[in-house]
């Protein structure tokens, strides 16, 4: 059912920082910020040849990233995301399972402009995952 990887998540307490590092220390090709208010962040897209590094910062006073860096001050990874061919096909099959989809159930526009949902990290280990149709 899921298809290659489509990107780590990491969460970070000053995102110009953290993309200046990838740019200056490792050599990245570092993108734009881009506001995503319907997922309370701000991300930065780190494009690497195989795949690619998620930079998260909190965007707004309800952003769920603020309470992942309140545990998390140095920040850290925060999930991992999949890619699938059907998300509505890959989502029945996970409830199915007994997997817990997290939100409504239903996918949201992700940062990439395509169907995202959330995997509830107990049921997978204590990762969150992401899984975004393509």
């Amino acid at each position: 059912m899921i298809g290659r990887l489509n990107h780590v998540a990491i969460a970070v307490p000053d995102l110009d920082a953290a993309a200046e590092q990838y740019r200056s220390a490792l050599g990245a090709q570092v993108g734009a910020p881009q506001d995503e208010p319907d997922h309370g962040v701000t991300v930065i897209f780190i494009e690497l040849p195989n795949t690619k590094v998620e930079l998260l910062y909190p965007l707004g006073d309800a952003s769920p990233i603020q309470g992942f860096l309140d545990k998390n001050p140095a920040g850290g990874i925060h999930h991992i995301c999949y890619e699938v061919d059907d998300i509505l096909a890959a989502r029945d099959h996970l409830l199915a399972t007994g997997a817990r989809v997290l939100g409504s159930g239903e996918p949201k526009i992700g940062a990439h402009g395509k169907p995202v949902l959330f995997l509830h990290p107990k049921d997978f280990n204590g990762c969150l995952v992401e899984l975004e149709q393509v």
